[in-house]
């Protein structure tokens, strides 16, 4: 039992047309997509949105240069489409970014080839094809570059998401504007099948242990690498549809020189390695490892963790890093499709909607892959694979042209003109867009709602009010680690997890019990989310060979 919950209404005996299973960002996204198409939807999570996968990914938007290799063109359209359209539709929170791809002379990937597969990206991506804005940042890293090596510099543009997390929770509350119900903390046990379909889902509210059953007409299994789970508990059939694959990162600080580019290279045994500039720090991943246990217990391995930090040093020996400059790593498990294949980087990335009317169950779908960019493609096919109209509220876009600060001016130029300060207002407007009047509003209503979270924190306690209020937020840690992620950041300490419980818990009005519960729970998720790197000693020679 999870404690310091509110009541929430029984859904004993309630029938909705649509039923979400899984809260990360695919099953967010279908969830919001029928909602607005008329249909009753309800949205399950067993912890809390984007809590699994999509809180532990590298964090990129990108049309997967790589995935050009394996002859995957369609997929790398897809997702260069799918890029596009969130740098115009959520300018706040998915920004261009340029990227280097830096490869040794040890790389088997030729020269000639690079340069062919970056024309072909640049020509996919369309409206960017024909910029090369990375000459200084290529110079930048060639000063930084081991010198005793001899390297190939290319540059290209993507984006990144720094926090994917508040993407989950805009789409949160869109999906509850348009109708749905959306419940954290709930476990779908199984699939009630009947006459071979669905007719239920059995949940269990993970804050009482209260058992409930739902009626519903489909069922979208959008659970990630939990979905062959739920498969099972309700016998829909036996065969893995998934192969999961634990991806591993670190972050670092950033050291002095470190580019302001994100870079891609090579690690010595010819996978790609991501070493990104991140909420102030340089995130650095992935691996790529075979994971088919509990996917809410991944964690990096000494080996993975001693791996990535070799691919650092390989890139910038001069900054002397160690072990003891990582500040935490983290795992996710990618639900890849199931595979024989003995090179999981080969796996597909596509995602496909398995539907278990072949396994005798009609009104179900799986979904299987999936990633950040393409979520809503995703779920816009899921919706018409239910037979659900694709149609979409209108959203606020911007033209891609342009910088970042353009782009946000007319929401920062609103909270100026209702009498915050311009930092604050940007602050507020770079990480709730168009919802920032909302926070505005509450941030004026009273003045300890304008408190900073910590001493040294621009964030106010009104983004957390207003994450408890609209965004389904339960807990200080759903706060702290995913609506209002202040807690991923470089200066976060245990002191400031203090203040902000203190001051977030005053505007709750909880008493001293309930402020202290908050504290220690979100100190043991964040313990578990977030691990100190260990001792390396043993594991560093081996991965500097």
């Amino acid at each position: 039992m999870i404690r310091g919950f509110p009541v929430r209404r029984s859904l004993e005996g309630e029938r909705f047309q649509v039923i979400v299973i899984g809260g990360g960002i695919n099953g967010v996204a279908i969830a919001r997509q029928c909602a607005r198409a008329g249909r009753r939807t309800l949205l399950l999570e067993q912890h809390d949105f984007a809590a699994g996968t999509t809180s532990r990914s590298t964090r990129i938007i990108h049309g997967g240069l790589r995935y050009l290799e394996h002859g995957e063109i369609g997929l790398v359209r897809e997702s260069l489409k799918e890029r596009e359209r969130l740098l115009r539709e959520r300018p706040h929170l998915v920004h261009p970014m340029q990227f280097l791809l830096a490869l040794d002379k040890n790389s088997r990937r030729s020269a000639l080839n690079i340069r062919a597969g970056l024309w072909l990206y640049r020509k996919l991506a369309g409206a960017r094809s024909g910029r090369d804005s990375g000459r200084e940042a290529r110079r930048k890293l060639e000063r930084l570059l081991d010198a005793g090596q001899h390297w190939s510099i290319f540059s290209f543009e993507d984006a990144q998401c720094e926090f994917p997390e508040r993407l989950v929770a805009e789409w949160l509350v869109e999906a509850a504007e348009a109708g749905a119900v959306g419940r954290n903390y709930t476990e779908a046990l199984a699939v009630d099948v009947r006459y071979g379909r669905v007719a239920g889902v059995l949940v269990r509210d993970r804050r009482t242990g209260n058992e409930e059953r739902v009626e519903t007409s489909w069922v979208i299994n959008a659970t990630g690498p939990w979905v062959d789970r739920i498969c099972q508990r309700s016998r829909v059939t036996k065969a893995p549809m998934i192969g999961g694959v634990r991806g591993s990162h670190i972050v670092l600080p950033r050291f002095a020189g470190a580019p302001d580019a994100a870079v891609y290279t090579e690690a010595r045994d010819g996978r790609p390695v991501f070493l990104i500039p991140w909420n102030e720090q340089l995130l650095v991943g992935t691996t790529e490892v075979p994971d088919h246990h509990d996917p809410g217990k991944a964690q990096p391995s000494a080996e993975e963790i001693a791996y990535l930090l070799r691919a650092v040093l390989q890139l910038y020996p001069r900054a002397k890093l160690s072990e003891y400059d990582i500040r935490f790593s983290f795992s996710g498990i990618r639900p890849l499709p199931s595979n024989r294949e003995s090179d999981v980087s080969a796996v597909t990335r596509k995602h496909y909607l398995h539907d278990h009317k072949c396994d005798g169950v009609e009104h179900m779908i799986s979904v299987i892959g999936g990633k950040l960019t393409t979520a809503a493609n995703l779920a816009r096919q899921c919706a018409q694979k239910i037979g659900v109209s694709p149609r979409s509220a209108p959203t606020l876009a911007f033209a891609p042209a342009g910088s970042l600060e353009m782009l946000l001016e007319p929401w920062t130029a609103e909270l100026t003109n209702a009498g915050l300060s311009e930092d604050l207002a940007r602050t507020i407007v770079e990480w709730h867009g168009k919802r920032s009047p909302v926070i505005a509003r509450l941030a004026k209503s009273r003045p300890e709602f304008r408190t900073p979270l910590c001493s040294h924190c621009s964030h106010i306690v009104a983004e957390a009010v207003d994450a408890f209020g609209s965004e389904s937020a339960l807990t200080l840690a759903d706060v702290l680690l995913r609506r209002v992620p202040v807690a991923l950041g470089a200066c976060w300490s245990q002191s400031c997890a203090r203040e902000a419980a203190a001051r977030i818990g005053a505007a709750m009005q909880w008493d001293q019990m309930r402020t202290a519960t908050e504290l220690e729970d979100f100190e043991m998720e964040k313990s578990t989310f977030l691990r100190p790197p260990g001792n390396l000693k043993a594991t560093l020679p081996t991965a500097a060979d």
